[in-house]
């Protein structure tokens, strides 16, 4: 019944925030949608999580109304910061293990779908955003609670093992470099060899709309292929997912560059997820190879006998 009325709330706010987006409505009414929306998503998270849902959701109603009310740059981009992490980590969360690459599939976009709503909530808070640091801010602050919540998931440190520390490792590294890199890029410019790539990325979005984002890419939405694919038959699956942040955070991020449009937010979204599902598979297809069954018998047999259980997608974890 929770869940129904979470629901109820949900695509209210989410119709607010759409008939804002189109210029209908009184001035008020995205940010009465951001406020329910960015309500219902914290108290789905402690739902899902195993969290005070009622003090949660509190919090983020009284947070929400005073970026509003007092009508501040710094309440409201702060009001939109919480709603980025929460949104994105929900989406996370909110997976269930994949038996086969198909269902991972079906995972990546149900992920992909919540971080949209998120940034419609997020955009209606209508924050005071410098790109770069909103966008540092966001994805640190999710990764270290979704990393929190899977190390109860997840059981420990010691419930890794040498598959799931290898990929966490490589996880961090990824984020490392790519981070660092265009970091530098923004700092110190591009020398010649870059600058023919960003060219490049120039080139390509005056035709199709937009380029895709690197991180998401290379590493959010394979992470959710690989982790939701892997949870199904091992709980280190979930260390795997915790990168998937790197994807959701960074889409419900998409509306809020003051310079774009939400026509190439929806492009770039699109134009990551197709390459990054693709990677996804020969993510698992490399980890079968390596350690699934020969032939495809063997595989067949291996998915029939894949299936950890785990809570319903609505059920506490």
């Amino acid at each position: 019944m929770l869940w129904v009325l979470a629901g109820v709330v949900l695509v209210a706010g989410v119709a607010a925030l759409v008939a804002a987006a189109f210029g209908a409505g009184p001035a008020w009414i995205d940010g009465v949608g951001a406020v329910a929306v960015a309500t219902v998503l914290s108290w789905a998270l402690a739902a899902r999580t195993g969290g005070r849902t009622w003090v949660t959701a509190g919090v983020a109603l009284a947070l929400g109304v005073t970026a509003i009310a007092v009508d501040t740059p710094v309440l409201r981009t702060g009001a939109a910061v919480m709603t980025t992490v929460t949104g994105g980590v929900l989406a996370v969360m909110l997976t269930v293990p994949a038996v086969n690459y198909w269902r991972a599939c079906r995972e990546v976009l149900i992920a992909t779908v919540l971080a949209g709503v998120t940034a419609l909530a997020a955009v209606g808070f209508e924050p005071t955003v410098t790109v770069p640091r909103f966008d540092y801010a966001s994805l640190l602050l999710g990764l270290v609670l979704v990393f929190a919540l899977v190390y109860r998931l997840g059981a420990g440190l010691h419930g890794l093992g040498r598959r799931g520390l290898v990929a966490v490792l490589v996880g961090a590294v990824l984020l490392v470099l790519t981070l660092a890199y265009a970091e530098l890029l923004r700092r110190y410019g591009a020398g010649s060899v870059v600058q023919s790539v960003l060219d490049f990325v120039d080139w390509t979005t005056e035709r199709i709309g937009a380029f895709p984002r690197p991180l998401v890419v290379l590493l959010g939405i394979p992470a959710l292929v690989w982790g939701t694919h892997m949870r199904a038959r091992r709980r280190q699956g979930w260390w795997v997912c915790a990168f998937g942040v790197t994807a959701t955070i960074p889409l419900a991020q998409g509306l809020l560059d003051p310079d774009g449009s939400f026509l190439e937010a929806g492009l770039r979204a699109a134009y990551s997820l197709v390459p990054g599902l693709v990677l996804g598979y020969l993510v698992v297809r490399a980890d079968l190879a390596l350690t699934g069954p020969r032939g495809r018998r063997g595989r067949r047999a291996e998915e029939a006998e894949a299936h950890r259980p785990e809570p319903a997608r609505l059920a506490e974890l």
